[in-house]
């Protein structure tokens, strides 16, 4: 392989080194160093669209890039940890000319920090917003979040719980023709739905995943490669991808969440309109996401889900087939390999392999994911023709 990424330095931001940090954060030497090289290069914040962070941050163990975006101020449309060790530095700087030149950001901060303090450091305070503003009245976990999305929902739009809950029916359904769906040959029907226990009110308990174990995994070669491959190639025609916010309290406005970014970009990338794609693919941790992922794809206006999931079939046979192999919540959800599972359908479909669940003719999908509470989402269009 002779291809290299192209990309330049153009600023940089070291903290003196200190035995002890006493009194500050792991998140807090971030942003300062983040800061330096911001002042070094002559940008302001809201140049930067990338993010490269290390995997230990001390006051989160998860959703890294989103905590450290949410904590710097940061909406970057490409983000990502690298763990290399020693190695890390300098294999963010490739990482980030690569993502430049694939047309996902156009300027990356890559950054690390490490804090040091006397005595046991898992003592130091937690400080950041999800632990300041959200844990202490409450939104401790992803249900209380994400009813927190519905409400807001109902109350700005006025969407009904019948609404919702045809989301949750149309996966049942589809998980019907799919043997490895953990709820194969337990369908449901709306009333069910409606009838199940409210778990973090307004949101019912047939409306959220049920965890289960699995796996998934994908192979991504070259395109020159893929012409000699075994099974008929799918290729990745656009992506979009963009974090707003880590904690529901800092979250922005419902109708500018970042799945309204990232869909359109993908499409764009790809050079096709929704009305393109065959496979609608979503991410269905719980029905309040599926209904702000349909309107963020143009499909209906902000507010309009509920009308158009009433009148619209979901099925592989239907006019908008929609996570055909049950989605999550009726395939089930092996935790990251959850979200895995919406593109291996994709692939499934456009080889042309879904046996009784195929979608006649289908050319292309649109595959989305997302992290914390719509905090972190990423779109792909793939298709079955180079």
């Amino acid at each position: 392989m002779t291809k290299r990424p192209k990309g330049a330095i153009i600023g940089v931001g070291e903290l003196k080194p200190t035995r002890y940090s006493e009194g500050k954060t792991t998140l807090s030497l971030l942003t300062e160093a983040a800061l330096l090289a911001i002042k070094d290069a002559g940008i302001s914040k809201e140049d930067i669209d990338g993010l490269l962070v290390g995997p230990q941050v001390g006051e989160t163990p998860q959703h890294v890039p989103a905590t450290v975006s949410e904590y710097i101020g940061l909406e970057p449309t490409m983000s990502n940890t690298v763990d290399l060790g020693g190695a890390t530095g300098a294999g963010m700087v490739w990482r980030a000319a690569a993502a430049i030149e694939a047309g996902m950001c156009e300027t990356v901060l890559c950054v690390l920090a490490n804090k040091n303090e006397k005595g046991e450091a898992l003592r130091s305070p937690n400080r950041n917003p999800i632990r300041e503003f959200d844990v202490p009245f409450g939104a401790s976990g992803a249900n209380t979040s994400y009813a927190l999305l519905k409400r807001q929902h109902m109350e700005v739009y006025g969407s009904k719980q019948e609404d919702f809950a045809q989301i949750a029916y149309w996966a049942r359904k589809n998980a019907q023709l799919n043997p490895n769906a953990i709820f194969y040959g337990k369908p449901l029907e709306v009333e069910d739905i409606l009838n199940s226990p409210i778990i973090s009110d307004p949101l019912h308990l047939l409306e959220i995943v049920m965890p289960v174990a699995g796996g998934a995994a994908v192979i991504v070669t070259s395109e020159e490669k893929a012409k000699k491959a075994k099974n008929k190639p799918v290729y990745l025609k656009g992506a979009g991808e963009k974090i707003t916010h880590r904690a529901v309290s800092q979250a922005p406005a419902i109708d500018a969440l970042p799945f309204g970014y990232c869909i359109p970009h993908a499409l764009k990338q790809a050079e096709i309109a929704i009305s393109d794609i065959d496979l609608l693919s979503l991410y269905d941790c719980y029905t309040s996401v599926v209904a702000v992922t349909l309107e963020s794809t143009g499909l209906c206006k902000p507010g309009e889900f509920g009308d158009f999931v009433q009148k619209h079939s979901f099925g592989h046979d239907g006019d908008y087939p929609l996570n055909t192999h049950g989605g999550q919540l009726g395939f089930g959800q092996a935790d990251l390999a959850g979200g895995m599972s919406h593109v291996i359908e994709a692939v499934i479909q456009l080889r042309g392999e879904a046996a009784n669940r195929q979608i006649a003719h289908a050319k292309r999908a649109l595959v989305t994911g997302n992290g914390a509470t719509l905090s972190e989402t990423t779109a792909l269009v793939l298709g079955g023709e180079q």
